[in-house]
């Protein structure tokens, strides 16, 4: 440019003393005139040609750069009747035609990604290089129990309300891990980078497992349990056949007292056997739900005064903290009242002896909620939680949560339990506001 501005500037300083130099050629021709003249007019022919030769084509060059430096790949630079000059605009030409193409494709590529993403039902979160979230899918969003993008972008794991990100928080980088969380959800998790312009961009990626892991449980325990209560029932039906056919035998015989009384034993632990794995064959065959109208608070406030005695023998206090609106759901009565009472069951033998149990509802999001001063629940437990067999009591069966999270599931109803810095273990259920009428 500074070479163009040059050439211009020789050009008008000729022009200007040719034009001097024919002033006085008006007025007395003489050879030094003529001389000056023709020399004047060489320059400005040598500036011609200098200019169409070497400034014109280093212009069109610098136009090009230009064009590159503003990512322009859509103008193009004109001949300049110069046949090296011509060589590299045509090649400069080819070069934009080639850059405009590849961005057309890159572009094209990218929409597609992000499309692909959005729509993944994989949820993907992309981190800065301080571990912060800068952007994250649908999936990502619904997954963490977030509306919205806005509520998440430059936050850190750590700093987030939600048991899957902290989670998520406590996974080493470049790994996999699949993390159960207290409400029955099972993720596959992984915490991986890619190399971007030589540097390395954090993400990580959420899998949803529990619909894929519930459903092989649950083919899993129902073959299991299916023979098992088979072989028993058969089993103890034919033991207590005979041993009340021969205790009855034995009644019309002397001193037989203490046998008859060993074979009334055996009898009651065979129907007691009988009865236990019967409540694991119910848990197989819970029935799908017959959805009606209720009001939430109405069927609190039942369960409540049927489960009052129970914890009144453990000097246990119930406080209803019902919410005024008495929200209506859409629930089987009779399955959701098995579900309270569970739960409350639940709740008073973790207090033991002495202790409250606080039953909240509230109306705007519609939820249900039993606390209890319990001793609380630990981090390791909370993943087993609502694992088939899995019991923390000494004898317990390990049916109890499995029953609650299938009732609850075919309601369409989201739950946790854990235990929360306040001390208090909370078990909560949120309900839907469109619920399907059989979810399975």
């Amino acid at each position: 440019m500074k070479l163009k501005n040059l050439f211009f500037l020789l050009a008008i300083l000729l022009m200007f003393a040719w034009g001097i130099l024919f002033f006085f050629t008006l007025k007395e021709k003489g050879t030094l005139q003529y001389v000056g003249e023709a020399v004047i007019t060489l320059s400005l022919i040598v500036l011609v040609y200098f200019y169409r030769k070497v400034v014109k084509p280093l212009d069109s060059i610098a136009n090009g750069m230009d064009l590159l430096r503003e990512q322009d790949f859509s103008s193009r630079l004109a001949p300049v009747r110069q046949a090296e000059a011509d060589r590299i605009v045509d090649m400069f030409n080819r070069m934009m035609d080639q850059l405009k193409n590849e961005r057309l494709r890159l572009r094209e590529q990218n929409y597609f990604l992000d499309l692909l993403i959005n729509v993944s039902p994989m949820g993907v979160i992309i981190l800065d290089f301080d571990g912060k979230i800068s952007m994250l899918n649908a999936a990502a969003l619904r997954f963490l129990g977030y509306t919205s993008a806005n509520e998440l972008t430059g936050k850190e794991f750590k700093n987030l309300e939600c048991p899957l990100a902290e989670e998520i928080d406590r996974l080493p980088k470049d790994t996999t891990d699949t993390i159960r969380l207290s409400d029955s959800m099972i993720y596959r998790c992984s915490r991986l980078s890619f190399v971007d312009r030589g540097f390395a961009h954090p993400f990580v990626l959420i899998e949803s497992l529990t619909a894929e892991v519930v459903k092989a449980e649950k083919k899993a325990y129902e073959k299991v349990i299916r023979m098992i209560a088979h072989e028993v029932n058969n089993t103890t039906a034919g033991i207590t056949s005979t041993l009340e056919t021969a205790s009855e035998a034995l009644k019309e015989m002397e001193d037989t007292e203490d046998i008859q009384e060993v074979m009334k034993v055996c009898v009651e632990r065979c129907y007691g056997m009988s009865s236990f794995i019967t409540n694991f064959a119910n848990v197989v065959k819970i029935p799908e739900p017959n959805l009606e109208q209720v009001r939430l608070n109405d069927r609190v406030s039942a369960c409540r005064m049927f489960m009052e005695t129970v914890c009144r023998d453990r000097k246990i206090t119930l406080h209803n903290e019902l919410c005024p609106e008495n929200p209506v759901v859409k629930i089987d009565t009779v399955l959701f009242e098995q579900v309270l009472v569970n739960i409350i069951k639940n709740a008073a033998e973790s207090i033991g002896e002495c202790g409250d149990i606080y039953i909240r509802t509230t109306d705007s999001p519609v939820t249900l909620e039993i606390a209890d001063t319990g001793k609380g629940i630990s981090r390791e437990v909370e993943a087993k939680l609502f694992s088939p067999f899995f019991s923390t009591k000494p004898n317990g069966q390990g049916i109890g949560l499995i029953f609650i999270r299938e009732v609850l599931t075919k309601h369409g109803c989201t739950f946790s339990l854990r235990t929360y810095s306040d001390g208090l273990t909370r078990f909560r259920i949120s309900f839907p506001k469109n619920p399907p009428l059989a979810i399975l």
